[in-house]
C-alpha cells in the first residue's frame, strides 16, 4: 500500500502561480488542491481537510487576512498551519498575516526551494501538534490550548464536557479565557492554570474548578477541616471518584488520598461513602 500524500491548499487568483506551485508541490511528493479566492477556500475546506494552505494575501473579494481568520474560527480547521503568500514584505503585513493566525509567509516572486523547505517543516510541526492532542485526548485530562489572545484552539473532550456543564452557552468556537484566568460559573469558580507554550502560538493549560465556597466554608467549619479537606470532601459527596477530584483541584492522586484519610479521621469514619453521607446529610440540614 503506498504511503499517503500530503495534501496541500493553494490559494491564490493567479493561473500562472497557481500552475507554478503545483508542478513544485506534485514534483516534491504533495498533493496540490486549488482554489482561486477567499470563498472558493472556505467553500473546499467544506468538504476537504488539507494538511497545509498556501494562501495568497492579496485577493480581490475576501482577501487571505480575512480568509485565514475565517478558518481559525472554526475548531476543526483552526490546527492546520497556513503559510501566507505575499509581495507585500512590510512589516505591517507580516504582523498582520501572523495575527490572523499564519504561522509563517513567503513573499513572491517565491524562491520554490526556500518554500518547499518551510512546508516541510510546518508539516513536520502540525504531526507533532497532532500525536501530543491525540495522546492527551486518550489519556483524559481537563487541558486546552488558547492563542496569545485567549482564543480557545483545542479542548480535550474532558475539558470541553466540563465547559458544556458549567457553561450553557457554551461554543469552543467563540470561547475566550477571561482576564485573570478565573470565571464564576453559577456556584462554581472555573480556573485556568497555564501548563506552558506547545507551539509558537498555543498556550496549554489546564482546566479546574471550585465550588462557589459557601458548601466548602460550611464543611470546614461543621467538622473542623482545612480548606483543602473541605474542597475533597465536597466533591466526594457529589459522587466524584479520586482520579476526577485530582483534576478538579489539579493535584496529585495521592495528595487526595492524603486529605482523605484527614478527613475520615476528623469525621470519625472509616470509608468515603461514610463520610459522603455525612457531608450530604450536614449540607441538606444546612438547607
Amino acid at each position: 500500500m503506498s504511503a499517503r500524500r500530503d495534501l496541500v491548499l493553494v490559494v491564490d487568483d493567479t493561473p500562472e502561480t497557481l500552475g507554478l506551485l503545483t508542478e513544485a508541490l506534485e514534483t516534491a511528493g504533495l498533493t496540490a488542491l486549488v482554489a482561486t479566492s477567499g470563498e472558493a477556500a472556505l467553500e473546499t475546506l467544506l468538504h476537504v481537510t488539507p494538511d497545509l494552505i498556501l494562501l495568497d494575501a492579496m485577493m480581490p473579494g475576501l482577501d487571505g487576512f480575512e480568509t485565514c481568520k475565517a478558518l481559525k474560527a472554526l475548531p476543526a480547521l483552526s490546527p492546520i498551519p497556513v503559510i501566507f503568500m505575499t509581495g507585500l514584505s512590510d512589516t505591517a503585513h507580516v504582523v498582520r498575516g501572523l495575527e490572523a493566525g499564519g504561522v509563517d509567509y513567503v513573499t513572491k516572486p517565491i524562491v520554490i526551494d526556500e518554500m518547499l523547505a518551510r512546508i516541510r517543516v510546518h508539516l513536520g510541526n502540525a504531526r507533532a501538534a497532532l500525536r501530543t492532542r491525540a495522546v492527551l485526548d486518550a489519556a483524559g485530562g481537563f487541558l486546552l490550548a488558547a492563542d496569545e489572545a485567549g482564543a480557545l484552539l483545542w479542548c480535550t473532550p474532558q475539558a470541553e464536557q466540563r465547559l458544556a456543564d458549567a457553561l450553557p452557552d457554551f461554543t469552543a468556537a467563540g470561547f475566550r479565557l477571561p482576564a485573570g484566568l478565573e470565571m464564576q460559573a453559577g456556584s462554581r469558580t472555573l480556573h485556568f492554570a497555564l501548563v506552558g507554550r506547545t507551539g509558537p502560538a498555543e498556550l496549554l493549560y489546564r482546566l479546574t474548578e471550585s465550588g462557589g465556597g459557601q458548601e466548602e466554608a460550611f464543611l470546614q467549619s461543621q467538622f473542623g477541616l482545612s480548606a483543602r479537606e473541605a474542597e475533597v470532601l465536597l466533591w466526594v459527596a457529589r459522587g466524584k471518584p479520586n482520579k476526577d477530584v485530582s483534576d478538579i483541584l489539579g493535584i496529585s492522586p495521592r495528595t487526595v488520598n492524603k486529605h482523605l484519610e484527614q478527613v475520615f479521621t476528623k469525621l470519625g469514619v472509616e470509608n468515603r461513602a461514610s463520610a459522603a453521607a455525612l457531608a450530604v446529610g450536614a449540607l441538606a440540614r444546612r438547607g
